[in-house]
């Protein structure tokens, strides 16, 4: 990492190294972040020997994002990475508005849990568009020293796999591609009157959302066709949530604000409804497959790591039947939409469960795992 320790820039001190790569979904979040919250950094794949000798130990796994603050703090996982600038910035991406706290948090869970199926179909079966492009990226994690062929071929094909665990099977391309090319059309007249979710100023649910947006959707190259020629406003989003400044220019004279008033656009609620087909019953069935588990697992320490997903959870969606991954993460983060929830008044509490009702979510405040899970020296473990 010669240059990287003598960095002048470096030496600031709001200055963070991100441990990640263009490619990846969860990196496409924090970088965001960063790049909106004027935060200097440096971005390098977690191969480097600084990276193995100094920072995988404290961030207790391998996987991306990760950053290195100046004075060698350590914070895995995008989520985590966001909650640490928010409590530095005084909250500065984080609504305070019942219904919008309420969206903005709801939008980063569907972002990181409920477009993995889409991300990974559009990635991985439309390899004449997309194999030189992907294998690229994925050759380029691996250390200049080793096969970076033979290496990139055997995570490749464990993505592969990954995206038929997710739901990603052939029976199910017709309604992937259906649901998607439905949801990027909402996305794109949202985008269209207004240029971030909740007004002229990107929140917590906006990053929550670029992660499958950009890394996959917005940028392999057979998505990326799809938006630009399907959803062209929903791509200059996706632009402006990679651009240092608010970039509102098609907008005129929009201040870069939340709507006031705790106000949503009739758009937000149209978008939600759609989501609602698969994220719903999906979650549903998720959090009955992770509860039979735990009722199987009565001796499970706690503080012991949650794995990716335990089981399958199976669901419809217009009359197609899918088998999805249960992922005990999608709860860590469903839970903090659920504790917002809890922590408003009475009258607040009613106006926004009628707002979800509306949408067709309402039931996500009380959909619930046996366990909760935590965050303990950098990983996400069973309380």
């Amino acid at each position: 990492m010669k240059g990287l320790e003598f960095s002048e820039e470096r030496k600031m001190k709001n200055f963070v190294t991100l441990y990640g790569t263009p490619l990846s979904l969860y990196t496409g979040k924090a970088r965001s972040y960063l790049i909106k919250a004027g935060i200097s950094y440096e971005e390098h794949t977690p191969t480097n020997e600084h990276y193995i000798q100094n920072v995988l130990s404290k961030a207790g796994s391998r996987t991306v994002p990760t950053i290195e603050t100046t004075d060698g703090e350590v914070i895995r996982d995008g989520t985590a990475i966001l909650d640490h600038f928010e409590n530095v910035s005084g909250a500065r991406f984080s609504p305070t508005s019942s219904k919008q706290k309420l969206l903005s948090l709801l939008f980063d869970v569907i972002g990181a849990e409920g477009l993995l199926r889409p991300a990974m179909h559009y990635r991985w079966h439309f390899p004449e568009q997309n194999a030189d492009f992907v294998r690229f990226h994925f050759e380029s994690m691996v250390p200049a020293n080793l096969d970076r062929k033979a290496m990139a071929e055997k995570t490749m094909a464990r993505m592969q796999e990954a995206c038929k665990a997710f739901g990603g099977v052939e029976e199910n391309y017709q309604l992937i591609e259906a649901l998607y090319e439905e949801l990027i059309e909402k996305l794109d007249k949202h985008f269209g009157n207004s240029p971030y979710l909740l007004g002229g100023f990107p929140c917590i649910g906006d990053f929550g959302l670029i992660a499958p947006l950009y890394a996959h959707l917005g940028r392999d190259p057979a998505p990326l066709q799809l938006m630009q020629m399907k959803a062209p406003r929903l791509f200059r989003w996706v632009e402006r949530m990679n651009r240092p400044e608010p970039d509102l220019g098609e907008f005129g004279e929009i201040e870069a604000v939340y709507l006031k008033n705790d106000e949503v656009a009739k758009s937000i609620i149209d978008l939600l409804k759609h989501l609602a087909e698969d994220f719903v019953p999906e979650t549903r069935a998720a959090a009955s497959c992770i509860n039979q588990w735990l009722n199987d697992q009565s001796d499970l320490p706690a503080s012991t790591p949650i794995q990716r997903g335990v089981g399958f959870g199976s669901f419809e969606v217009r009359g197609v039947q899918i088998n999805a991954l249960a992922q005990p993460y999608r709860f860590f983060l469903l839970k903090r939409v659920q504790d917002a929830f809890e922590a408003l008044d009475i009258d607040a509490q009613e106006e926004v469960r009628m707002m979800l009702e509306d949408c067709g979510v309402a039931e996500l405040l009380n959909i619930k795992i046996l366990r909760n899970v935590i965050r303990k020296g950098n990983l996400e473990v069973w309380e």
